[in-house]
């Protein structure tokens, strides 16, 4: 594995860009770990989008209200509520609606509605309901069976939802306060520590 450097600010006129550059490799690092490639355009969008608010009855800004549904629906289903907060109580929804809205290419637009149509389409066709109001076993069922046809091919609607599910939920605030261990910055600078000496919890990426 590549060593870890921190690259420390040495002057005023170059504050903004190692803090920008320390987020985006804490990012690129945590979605690696959860077995998640990051695309540059939800990378942008992560390191320079503001936190997302209101997420109780949140509404779409860029996705019409069936995508934005569905879209909540399958994020959901991959990080489910537990004992720890679901997808949707973190407002993971809301989330991928401003990285299509604002940072996603054209290209990578269309493949997520025509991965959102295909996934509202197979449960129309088994279930004859939309697959927002089908039950937990049911959404998983459609999904496994579009998941696996999409498992040889690359950048499909799965690689781009699983991605933004996962970065969408760890950087969120309720997360990295309640479920990662946070401490703000400018905070002690503790070079190497035991896992245990702060409640064998990860660090979170949030900055």
């Amino acid at each position: 594995m590549r060593e870890m450097k921190r690259n420390y600010p040495t002057s005023s006129s170059d504050t903004l860009a190692p803090i920008a550059m320390t987020r985006r490799e804490a990012i690129q690092r945590a979605a690696l770990l959860l077995g998640a490639a990051i695309s540059p355009s939800i990378l942008a969008g992560v390191t320079s989008a503001q936190p997302v608010r209101g997420v109780a009855g949140a509404k779409p800004v860029f996705l019409n209200a069936r995508q934005f549904a569905i879209a909540g629906a399958v994020a959901e289903r991959i990080l489910p509520r537990t004992d720890t907060p679901g997808a949707l109580d973190v407002g993971v929804p809301a989330f991928i609606d401003l990285m299509y809205g604002r940072f996603m290419t054209e290209p990578e637009r269309r493949t997520f509605e025509m991965g959102l149509a295909e996934v509202d389409a197979a449960s129309m066709s088994r279930h004859r309901q939309a697959f927002d109001r089908l039950n937990p076993a049911q959404q998983d069922a459609v999904l496994k069976i579009l998941a696996e046809a999409s498992q040889a091919k690359e950048k499909t609607f799965f690689h781009q939802l699983k991605e933004m599910t996962l970065l969408g939920y760890f950087t969120s605030e309720p997360i990295a306060k309640h479920v990662l261990h946070y401490e703000p910055v400018p905070g002690r600078f503790q070079g190497c520590i035991p896992l245990s000496a702060v409640g064998n919890v990860t660090w979170t990426p949030l900055r």
